[in-house]
């Protein structure tokens, strides 16, 4: 990641020796002499990192850095002295210091600190990123529906964002979406200010299950040395979303009726019926049917959980939606990887729209984001997916 970079020192030929480095390395570099010319810049300009120096007559460095607080907060600081003392280091961590680094003729030991922080401010505006755009992406006009399978599903959900207490059971191929599509039902519907909670049924063991979904009072069992809250109370006024319950066992899926029916739960060692305000979201990409006919999953559980149910199709059937899908990815992986990479040529587009695609979305997705690392100019071809299914 090419950064930018303030530098403020007092002493020309440190700073320049600084500049020259840092340019070197391909960063965008600015030099000051005091903090009140750094002060200037970056109200507008504001920096990825900035290295300050400690001793410096007028401003102090580590008054720079308290200022800064309120001038450019996102800014990553490194203070840099030639006289450092460990109570030194310890007042600029306090003040929100990124590193604290001795002054040496040749820079030794910069680089790295460097290298940390930059990877610090990058993932700090991934995580800013995902987080301004968590909602936007589960919004009902996000969701890629050119295919009238999707444009089915579509209607579907929009139903249920007007019964917000109705169970719902989504099935269909593994990597087709059911995780996306159970959060997008939750943020629209009246429980979208709630929780979105969310447990797997195959990767738990029973007991392991149970304890997380329900909690339990003290003593309930060896180890029990206070209440624990379960998922069921997180999930109050929200959605409690069961991740592939057709891998549940068998002896759990009696325990479930009372939750999705009643929406009523006790704790393990508990004594009281608790009510709860939540909605059931279930998925399963077995044919819950099938393993009613089998034995294999409860009926009544199942008669339960399918008040309400969508089928969501496999990728191979609905190809209208491949290519927006893939474009949709691109963006993605566009913002992660620092490429603007605009289109796909028409020989990807058939590659794509020909492949069975056997992992769904999901390996659609993974097969955009291999093709993006791979392609060097603005247009996916061909030769990026070669190799990246």
């Amino acid at each position: 990641m090419q950064a930018s970079i303030f530098v403020v020192d007092d002493q020309p030929a440190f700073r320049g020796a600084l500049e020259k480095l840092l340019s070197s390395m391909h960063h965008r570099v600015r030099a000051f002499q005091s903090g009140e010319d750094l002060f200037s810049a970056v109200k507008t300009d504001p920096p990825d990192v900035i290295l300050i120096d400690l001793k410096m007559p007028g401003m102090t460095g580590m008054e720079v850095l308290g200022a800064l607080r309120s001038l450019c907060r996102d800014a990553v600081v490194i203070l840099l002295t030639a006289y450092g003392t460990v109570e030194d280091a310890v007042e600029a961590m306090k003040l929100g210091a990124f590193d604290f680094l001795i002054k040496t003729v040749d820079l030794e030991g910069l680089e790295p600190v460097l290298n940390r922080a930059i990877e610090y401010v990058r993932l700090k505006r991934r995580i800013a990123y995902d987080h301004e755009h968590e909602a936007d992406q589960y919004a009902l006009q996000e969701i890629i529906a050119v295919s009238p399978a999707m444009r089915a599903v579509l209607l579907q959900v929009r139903e249920m964002g007007e019964n917000p207490n109705i169970p719902i059971l989504l099935m269909g191929e593994t990597g087709t979406g059911k995780d996306y599509l159970a959060r997008v039902i939750h943020r629209n519907s009246r429980r979208a200010k709630g929780p979105f909670v969310k447990i797997s049924c195959t990767s738990l063991s029973p007991m392991r299950f149970e304890r997380d979904l329900f909690g339990y009072e003290r003593g309930a069992f060896a180890g029990a040395e206070r209440r624990k809250l379960g998922l069921l109370d997180q999930a109050e006024k929200g959605t409690l979303f069961l991740d592939e319950i057709g891998d549940l066992d068998q002896s759990m899926q009696g325990k479930l009726i009372g939750i999705v029916q009643d929406r009523v739960f006790r704790r393990l060692g508990g004594m009281e019926d608790i009510a709860g305000d939540y909605r059931v979201v279930a998925s399963s990409y077995r044919n819950l049917q099938e393993e009613v006919s089998a034995g294999r999953f409860r009926e009544d559980l199942f008669f339960r959980l399918n008040a309400m149910s969508f089928v969501i199709p496999p990728l191979r059937k609905r190809i209208e939606d491949i290519i927006p899908l893939a474009k949709r990815f691109m963006v993605k992986y566009g913002v992660e990887f620092g490429k603007e990479i605009t289109d796909i040529d028409p020989k990807a587009v058939a590659t794509l729209q020909q492949y069975a695609f056997p992992g769904n979305v999901r390996e659609l997705q993974n097969i955009i984001e291999r093709a993006m690392m791979r392609c060097t100019g603005r247009i996916l071809t061909d030769g990026d997916l070669s190799g990246a299914h």
